[in-house]
């Protein structure tokens, strides 16, 4: 097993190179940059998620003549859109602040380089290195999607078992038409429903409507700061847990049907064995298998893609919303710090997947199947 496990983390390396190539690949190519972004923040014409921008040598912000003033510009200045009649000079310092002084494959080296010390440099817009603005969003990604995680497969595991073993009765049929309705809706529409119902929309005032904690926290008792947290968490966590409470339900339920029709499971009941002996001393150890291969995706999604409109609606500054926000003003210092972190934890949920495998069913050696 340890030889299994090091050649996956080996093979961990070629995969984050052809993630982050590929990725830098497809920014030289993507229309705008930094360079852009500062010109157009200086011509008044800035659509971006900042409204101010501030590079780290210097403030660009401001309204008026760029210095060395207006120019004929030159090959470099054509480069960019808009900076025509700018002086190439300025054009040249915006190159050499951002880094675009230096050809693509340098960059690209440096920031491997760079990347393999956990070394993510600074934020291009914000006064703030890359790692410690990841740190202060990363609580309220890690809230979202753990507990968004853990409460779907808390509530599926045993529904689905539940709906399994009672095929076709009349529970099974009316929890299916719940697990399908929640499927159908969108997790922004339902976060909209819960706030009008219970966050003061037009009906009750039960939750709170923004944050993740209430202004002066810090000075509650230890117990209330938990309950404080909680009853923030409630309905974003709630909206978020909707699409994935019904996959998980339905996976589940097809899971334990399909090892229910095995011939093991009718000698298990030939020979005396319970139902509940049947169900959780055989059937469950086999049927979890995919509901284990599913934890991956549904934990990443969680954490990152699915919580950015739940992070928008319920203004929580998470690790979603500020990859958003950076993809929009092409800040790449932090969208390659977010991909290569998230890939690293992709490979790694992925890796503990397969070991969780062994420990559910210890005749699964991977080691004899590569072999």
């Amino acid at each position: 097993m340890l030889a299994y496990i090091a050649r996956r983390v080996l093979l961990m390396i070629p995969t984050i190179l052809g993630i982050m190539l590929i990725s830098f690949v497809l920014v030289q190519f993507a229309p705008g940059g930094p360079v852009e972004r500062i010109i157009a923040q200086l011509q008044g014409m800035d659509t971006g998620a900042t409204a101010r921008i501030s590079g780290g040598g210097g403030d660009f912000s401001g309204g008026g003549q760029p210095p060395g003033g207006a120019g004929a510009g030159d090959a470099s200045s054509s480069r960019y859109r808009g900076a025509q009649g700018l002086d190439p000079q300025f054009i040249k310092q915006l190159e050499a602040q951002f880094g675009f002084d230096k050809p693509a494959h340098e960059r690209f080296l440096k920031m491997l380089w760079d990347y393999a010390r956990f070394d993510f440099g600074r934020s291009y817009f914000r006064d703030i290195s890359v790692l410690e603005l990841i740190k202060e969003k990363l609580p309220v990604s890690v809230s979202l999607g753990l507990w968004m995680t853990l409460l779907s497969y808390a509530i599926s595991i045993p529904l689905g078992i539940k709906k399994a073993v009672q095929d076709g009765s009349s529970f099974d049929i009316w929890t299916s038409a719940v697990v399908i309705v929640g499927y159908a809706i969108p997790g922004f529409l339902f976060a909209i429903l819960l706030i009008v119902l219970f966050a003061g929309g037009s009906f009750w005032q039960v939750f709170p409507l923004r944050g993740l904690i209430s202004e002066g926290w810090s000075t509650l008792p230890w117990y209330w700061q938990i309950a404080d947290y909680l009853w923030h968490l409630v309905l974003p966590i709630t909206a978020m847990a909707l699409g994935a409470f019904a996959t998980s339900t339905l996976l589940t339920k097809n899971s334990f049907l399909d090892e229910i029709r095995k011939q093991y499971v009718l000698t298990a009941r030939m020979k005396g064995l319970s139902e509940r002996q049947v169900l959780y001393g055989h059937v469950f150890r086999n049927a979890m298998l995919i509901v284990i291969a599913g934890f991956p995706g549904a934990f990443i999604g969680a954490f990152f893609a699915g919580a950015l409109l739940i992070e928008t609606i319920f203004s929580l500054d998470g690790l979603g919303l500020l990859s958003f926000e950076s993809i929009v003003n092409r800040d790449y210092p932090v969208v390659f710090a977010n991909l290569y972190i998230f890939s690293l934890m992709g490979l790694a949920v992925n890796l503990i997947s397969d070991l969780t495998y062994t420990w559910i069913d210890p005749r699964i050696d991977f080691e004899t199947r590569e072999a």
